[in-house]
């Protein structure tokens, strides 16, 4: 863990990206930090400008909600996946569909780019894990082993390792090294609820939120669990770390997002009465800027919270 003191949150200004027409499910900043993609109940995949807040573009084609979307580590393409079966590729600078990934049989609730951008994983409702070529489309491999929905993924940044989670309450680390003659995993269990998301550090530390309220920080390699984090009312429904890795971003299934300090495991800010239910949160690239995703049923819109970190007082 990083040994460093996190600054302290001073929340600035806020400012809303007010123009979906559904609930917002899922929200990424570009590796640059200059845009913002949000994925909407309402079937369309929007394009933001982070500094002004101007919409980029709207792009249809699914046609159900889309449960979630990821930027490239090159920021080249984003994905999204949907409750219509299916993952979008998508050209950035075009703003146009590549590919539709169709293999799943029911809804898609996760997608996670491998760091080198060529691998894509997703998972959802089927049970099932794909990990598709991005460049031709082609699933390279199926994992099967989890016994109830898969809901959240990651590519771990330095080994060559893809963690999920599922409701049947265990996080699986899949082994995707080449020349592997079968794919292997180790479990993680801990949580008595669902697994609701995943989130690894640039080190390679992992955050998993659940249904039991509780978020856990834990060091893969080793199957240690590091920290538990408590004082979410609700499930947990997005967990972010910042790039610095001293703090961690949580919303909850209510009107709050809390902000943690990861080495220690103490709430350092709690935000809410801004946004009705928060679904998603996260950082941008330089961790000043944090947005969480809400389903404000008057308003339907992402906040972007601007963060000024102020050093603590000695």
């Amino acid at each position: 863990m990083n040994s460093g003191v996190p600054a302290t949150l001073a929340v600035r200004r806020v400012k809303f990206f007010g123009r979906h027409g559904g609930e917002v499910n899922s929200s990424a900043f570009s590796p640059d930090g200059q845009m913002l993609l949000t994925a909407s109940e309402d079937g369309c995949v929007y394009g933001w400008e982070t500094r002004s807040g101007q919409l980029l573009w709207r792009l249809g084609g699914h046609t159900g909600p889309v449960k979630f979307c990821r930027f490239s580590p090159n920021g080249h393409l984003f994905a999204s996946a949907s409750c219509d079966h299916t993952v979008r590729l998508w050209d950035v600078a075009r703003a146009e569909c590549l590919q539709v990934l169709k293999g799943h049989q029911r809804s898609v609730e996760t997608v996670s780019f491998s760091p080198d951008s060529k691998q894509l994983a997703s998972g959802g409702w089927d049970k099932r894990v794909m990990i598709w070529e991005v460049q031709s489309g082609q699933v390279l491999r199926l994992l099967v082993g989890h016994r109830d929905s898969v809901q959240s993924s990651d590519f771990s940044p330095t080994v060559n390792c893809l963690a999920t989670g599922s409701w049947d309450s265990t996080i699986r680390i899949w082994d995707l090294r080449a020349g592997t003659p079968a794919v292997s995993h180790q479990a993680l269990e801990g949580h008595s609820g669902n697994i609701s998301c995943l989130c690894y550090s640039a080190s390679g530390l992992l955050a998993s939120g659940s249904w039991d309220k509780t978020i856990h920080i834990w060091k893969p390699m080793t199957s240690s669990l590091l920290v538990q984090l408590k004082g979410h009312v609700t499930w947990v429904k997005s967990v972010a770390f910042s790039p610095d890795e001293l703090r961690l971003v949580s919303a909850g299934y209510s009107r709050m997002v809390k902000v943690w300090d990861c080495n220690t495991g103490k709430c350092l800010e709690t935000l809410k009465g801004v946004l009705d239910v928060a679904h998603t949160c996260a950082f941008t690239p330089d961790g000043k800027i944090l947005v969480s995703g809400a389903a404000d049923q008057t308003r339907r819109q992402a906040s972007h919270t601007t963060t000024s970190p102020r050093a603590p007082q000695t």
